[in-house]
């Protein structure tokens, strides 16, 4: 399918819309992991996160769903200030696909996708997943077990968008496929973006996010190296953030609880970053 075949209308409401993370100190446990993090998504555009291991990506969009613990900072929906949860974030059309643990495997393709719509129906639907991955149609009463690695990542993506998302945010949606199925995969999200749909993604492959992003943030142990677009990336500044030592870009003016979190009086101790993302 091309992305003639879906709506390409962007909906006024959600074309005022950006997803704005200020001052986002977030980790697990009494542990930061990403510190003072400042970061605005646009709809019907590709950004995309990008780091060496362990920089606090997949924190970043964890802590936005409750499965990080966030010490300080808000997230924004336009001028909306939203609380970061899945309860609170789903219905205002922000869904997550977490990397591991994204589809349930005793239940059929068609089950899967159905509990996507239940915390905001009458917004996505089948028909437009279908659209979207049309490989899924003859699977729909196939187990999620018996799917391949990267239909098992459509239904993952399927779901969330069920409930016709302004905002999709992606942790390392093409981890582990073979490099013909990832480039299947990243051409289907661009069409979705094409339809004003802002994708955001946390991308191991650093020429994929660059072909294919129009936005780059790089992260560097747990901080903002750079923000900004894809025509701006030089290879010093890659060579900085994965070989060397970025520097670290310091938001104007850091929040009191940033500072506190810093400083270890919320319990959280200072930047010794040791494995990167955890799991929640």
């Amino acid at each position: 399918m091309t992305s003639s075949s879906m709506s390409s209308a962007v909906p006024a409401a959600a074309a005022e819309r950006e997803l704005s993370l200020v001052n986002i100190t977030a980790g697990y446990g009494t542990h930061a992991v990403v510190f003072d993090v400042n970061l605005n998504f646009a709809p019907g555009t590709i950004s995309c996160l990008i780091g060496p291991n362990g920089a606090g990506k997949s924190t970043v969009l964890k802590a936005m769903f409750g499965d990080a613990r966030m010490f300080a900072g808000e997230v924004f929906l336009g001028d909306e200030e939203v609380r970061p949860t899945g309860r609170d974030l789903v219905p205002r059309g922000v869904s997550y696909v977490p990397q591991q643990a994204n589809v349930f495997p005793s239940l059929t393709v068609a089950e899967n996708l159905e509990i996507g719509a239940y915390v905001r129906q009458g917004h996505g639907g089948v028909d437009h997943v279908l659209a979207l991955f049309p490989e899924l149609r003859d699977l729909l009463r196939r187990h999620a077990s018996k799917l391949s690695g990267g239909q098992q990542r459509m239904v993952a993506i399927g779901r969330a968008l069920m409930s016709g998302p302004d905002f999709l945010l992606l942790d390392e949606a093409t981890s582990g496929l073979a490099p013909a199925v990832a480039q299947t995969l990243w051409r289907r999200l661009s069409q979705l973006a094409a339809t004003g749909v802002g994708v955001i993604a946390v991308e191991q492959n650093v020429d994929t996010a660059l072909e294919l992003a129009s936005e780059v943030s790089i992260l560097v142990s747990g901080s903002i190296a750079f923000s900004g677009g894809v025509a701006d990336v030089t290879p010093e500044l890659l060579e900085d953030a994965f070989l060397g030592s970025a520097p670290r870009v310091e938001p104007e003016a850091e929040s009191s609880d940033a500072d506190a979190a810093r400083n270890g009086e919320l319990g959280v101790p200072e930047n010794t970053n040791d494995g990167g993302d955890r799991p929640a």
